[in-house]
């Protein structure tokens, strides 16, 4: 593995850099999360796209920039040390968009990908259910082939859909053989949310923010052209995603590093040996982040898969985050309480254990795929 950037890299550096010097807004946009945030995101998208910052590493053709993968990682590095508002596209584009190019027949890649670079299609996640959360494979939505109108009708609910009251389509599964075993007999399908038959209802998080929504489907009917990898292959397209989710493209080390890099910042304020070892800790970790994701880069571009191990990567990072931000807690004292990026930062971190499969399900994987140890 060579840790030694490029001239071409520095020099993509350097250009990112520099647009996101003129460019980042100089006030911290509101909470995408709330419909009035959630607009001046997608500004902010706008612009990125129009730039063609938005998906810097996809085929000209469809918005990027044919950027390699290391120097997506630089662009990552750069966006977040320059203090970028958070991507409300991430769903589409980190998660979708690589199952997309892995399994989207030609058309679908053109008809889809575009829009998203663009911010014109918004891409909301339908995983979980009442009955399926971790345990995706309980989900009961259903898909039932009606030929005459030459597609599917959906009927189920999905929750828990993060910012899925402002979307435009939802990406999820849906059972369409009932008599297969768990994991068998699912599809993976592309849903409009404008389409008849479906009502989405957002609700509140604890925090206030009303980013989530449950999504009703009633007899919503769906096209062929909109099911993904193929009637029946669900489950492994779906793995798919959950491996893009869990791993460096929806966490990529940038953020880390940018929040290793403030909390250094802070205990300096706060004078010498303000809580040092957990700072310092803290911080190689964030470096070590780093290192394991080139390596997993390196594997990539060596023509190697991922596979379970993104579940190493979930769990790093959702612990690291919380490591993070703690550390910078027991440094502000009471301070800590006061509304600002630190604290809402540590109430997001919370969360990492939790969503893109909990980190319970996450050993679950490491201990039988990667340990090679018996299933209890």
């Amino acid at each position: 593995m060579d840790l030694t950037w490029s001239a071409e890299e520095e020099a993509f550096r350097q250009e990112a850099r520099a647009w996101l010097a003129a460019n980042v807004p100089a006030n911290p946009l509101p909470s995408g999360d709330t419909r009035a945030g959630f607009a001046a995101h997608l500004e902010w998208e706008r612009a990125l796209f129009e730039a063609r910052w938005s998906v810097v590493s996809w085929p000209e053709a469809y918005g990027g920039r044919d950027a390699s993968l290391w120097q997506w990682l630089v662009f990552e590095d750069e966006y977040h040390r320059a203090g970028a508002p958070a991507r409300v596209t991430q769903n589409g584009i980190f998660l979708l968009a690589p199952t997309v190019f892995a399994f989207g027949t030609e058309e679908q890649q053109r008809r889809i990908l575009p829009r998203m670079a663009a911010a014109e299609d918004l891409w909301a996640q339908g995983w979980s259910e009442p009955g399926a959360g971790s345990d995706l494979a309980a989900i009961r939505s259903r898909a039932v082939r009606d030929e005459g109108a030459g597609g599917w009708r959906l009927t189920g609910q999905k929750t828990w859909t993060t910012r899925g009251a402002f979307c435009t389509h939802l990406f999820g599964l849906f059972r369409t053989d009932p008599e297969a075993e768990r994991h068998r007999g699912l599809t993976y399908f592309l849903v409009p949310l404008d389409a008849p038959g479906v009502t989405v209802r957002g609700f509140e998080r604890l925090d206030g923010d009303e980013g989530f929504a449950e999504v009703f489907l009633d007899d919503v009917l769906v096209p062929d052209a909109d099911v993904l990898g193929g009637v029946g292959e669900g489950w492994r397209v779906a793995m798919a995603t959950t491996g893009s989710e869990r791993g460096l493209t929806l966490r990529s080390p940038g953020r880390f590093l940018h929040t290793a890099d403030r909390l250094l910042d802070l205990a300096r304020a706060k004078g010498p040996g303000a809580h040092r070892d957990r700072v310092v800790q803290s911080w190689i970790e964030a470096q070590a982040y780093e290192l394991f994701t080139l390596e997993q880069v390196t594997s990539i571009v060596e023509g190697r898969q991922v596979g379970a191990e993104s579940s190493l990567n979930k769990l790093f990072w959702s612990q690291l985050d919380i490591a993070l931000h703690e550390t910078a807690a027991e440094l502000l004292g009471p301070e800590a309480e006061v509304d600002g990026p630190w604290s809402r930062g540590f109430l997001f971190s919370l969360a990492g254990p939790i969503y893109a499969g909990t980190n319970e399900i996450q050993r679950n994987i490491v201990a039988e795929r990667l340990l090679g140890l018996p299933r209890r």
